[in-house]
């Protein structure tokens, strides 16, 4: 459990650095980026879809990070509550079983080989401590 929280923890801090430092979220196309910093959408004129989207990656990232703070938290002060909670584990699980789907349907190879073994080694630790 503390390695599947590990891994989450890990991929959320790597995209909230890559969030607001260096190009690698950024458009391969300079005028997209351009056109998305100018460009707001149809909900609210107060953002701009740039403006929207750091947002989104960042809170992406954070929900990572609360993933693997809390969980790797739990796994390791506080094993048997975490194991001993049907609702604890089915959060986690539901989670990561929509992370993999999103890694999956839209995102990379890399997230998405991440997300799986946090996956596989969430069940796998379940499975473990019924044994």
């Amino acid at each position: 459990m503390a390695v599947s929280a590990g891994i989450l923890l890990t991929l959320g801090t790597i995209h909230l650095v890559y969030t607001f430092w260096g190009p690698r979220l950024l458009p391969r196309d300079p005028a997209l980026h351009a056109s998305m910093s100018k460009i707001s959408p149809i909900l609210t004129k107060e953002t701009t879809m740039w403006r929207a989207w750091v947002g989104f990656n960042a809170s992406h990232s954070m929900g990572a990070i609360l993933f693997g703070l809390i969980y790797g938290f739990l796994a390791t002060a506080h094993g048997d509550l975490l194991f001993n909670s049907s609702y604890l584990l089915a959060v986690g699980l539901v989670m990561l079983i929509g992370y993999c789907a999103l890694g999956k349907l839209y995102w990379f190879r890399i997230p998405f080989a991440g997300i799986s073994v946090s996956l596989f080694c969430y069940v796998a630790s379940i499975v473990s401590s019924l044994a």
